[in-house]
């Protein structure tokens, strides 16, 4: 279905259309088996041999890491006067949506009042492709969920252009526990918990930067850690959560429901801490007042919400790529045979700063690569640490390898 609205979007024929947005299917996304193996015998034959540098200069490419510029599940529903009419507008609309939504996945919350404003042919040619993920019609009315995928070097050269700062590195996820008090109560795992319950509740429909989970608190979870401790910030418990949850980090946000004062009116005071590896300690504290009529379920998921901006700004300003500092890093990669360097290879392909990689030298027991990437050292080690990839500097060089339990 997503081959025959390709070539009817936006009121343009197929031929048209071509030189706009590539169809995918999963025909075109399809390799090859052939390939993969000729790859790596050649691969194979090349490591084993001492001293042999059969690709001098050699770019690998690391494509990877343009899926930060898909934005999928962008949801449409159009009624018109006909039901090719409501098509026309809903794929217009979802358009301008994903555009939308890509922009300040990318960019600090204080910058998405003076983000660019495209028109629909502008932001076409941003567009490498899309698909119809799901789609109901009738006489009048359309509705769908789209994905787009854009050029991702048009969206850095606009940005930069546009001398906005953005950040394209995801951080792994972060593991929420929601601690509450009130009337001298600490919840956490108790139900009911209506500030866990906001957090649960927060629309989703695009992802952003950094992916948050929930856990399921469970009696795993319950013997793990409880309230007290989690505000506390014992280590070694928010530890043992982030690893059951393949996460990186924890982010206790204890909320205190109070009454303001002046207003009278019930008021959240938040403690947001983010415990881990990733980034340094720190703590923000925020405060939200209730609005007249506003009942308590709608005031703590809109400071949820507010909340999840916060955390997804704290990560995007550690991360902001700084294209005045291009670079290329010399790097040493110790390998014990061909699935050493495989499992390296293929964790580069999410990091989305490194442009371009060179293997300049193989031996048995090393993989020289030269890295080309954009922000500064820093950045890199921390984009890196996001793939599980360690990067330190011995002797003078640079060296990278996976990381191991306890690092």
């Amino acid at each position: 279905m997503a081959q025959k609205w390709q070539n009817m979007v936006f009121g343009f024929t197929l031929k048209n259309m071509n030189k706009l947005l590539t169809p995918r299917t999963k025909k075109n996304n399809a390799m090859p088996k052939i390939l993969p193996k000729i790859a790596l015998g050649f691969f194979l034959t090349a490591i084993l041999s001492v001293g042999a540098n059969p690709w001098p200069g050699a770019g690998l490419a690391y494509g990877d890491a343009a899926k930060f510029f898909e934005v999928n599940g962008i949801k449409v529903d159009i009624t018109a006067k006909s039901a090719s009419q409501a098509r026309d507008l809903a794929l217009d609309e979802g358009v301008n949506k994903s555009f939308r939504a890509l922009m300040e996945r990318l960019t600090l919350n204080a910058y998405h009042d003076r983000l660019p404003n495209l028109n629909r042919r502008q932001i076409v040619d941003l567009i490498q492709d899309f698909e119809v993920a799901e789609e109901k019609t009738s006489s009048v009315r359309y509705i769908a969920s789209l994905n787009y995928r854009y050029r991702a070097q048009s969206i850095r050269d606009l940005l930069d252009g546009s001398k906005i700062p953005f950040a394209e590195t995801e951080s792994k996820p972060v593991v929420v526990l929601a601690v509450y008090q009130a009337a001298g109560a600490l919840l956490l795992w108790d139900d009911p918990n209506p500030w866990r319950a906001a957090w649960e509740k927060r629309p989703g429909e695009v992802r952003g930067l950094v992916p948050t989970v929930l856990p399921k608190g469970d009696l795993a979870d319950m013997r793990t850690i409880g309230a007290e401790q989690a505000i506390e910030g014992d280590t070694q418990r928010l530890a043992e959560v982030a690893n059951k949850y393949d996460a990186g980090d924890v982010v206790v946000v204890h909320g205190i429901l109070r009454t303001d004062s002046y207003a009278g009116l019930p008021e959240l005071e938040v403690y947001m801490t983010r415990f881990g590896f990733a980034l340094q300690e720190h703590t923000v504290v925020k405060s939200f007042s209730a609005n007249p009529g506003e009942d308590l379920e709608s005031l703590f998921l809109r400071a949820a919400m507010q909340l999840t901006v916060q955390i997804e700004d704290n990560w995007k300003q550690d991360n902001l790529i700084k294209f005045a500092e291009p670079a290329i890093l010399q790097i040493i990669v110790p390998v014990s045979g061909i699935s050493d360097w495989i499992k390296v290879r293929d964790r580069l392909n999410g990091v989305a700063i490194i442009k371009k990689s060179e293997v300049t030298l193989i031996s048995r027991r090393a993989v020289n690569v030269n890295i080309n990437y954009i922000g500064d050292a820093e950045q890199l080690a921390l984009s890196l640490d996001q793939a599980d990839l360690v990067l330190w500097d011995e002797a003078g060089n640079w060296y990278m390898g996976m990381r191991k339990d306890g690092m």
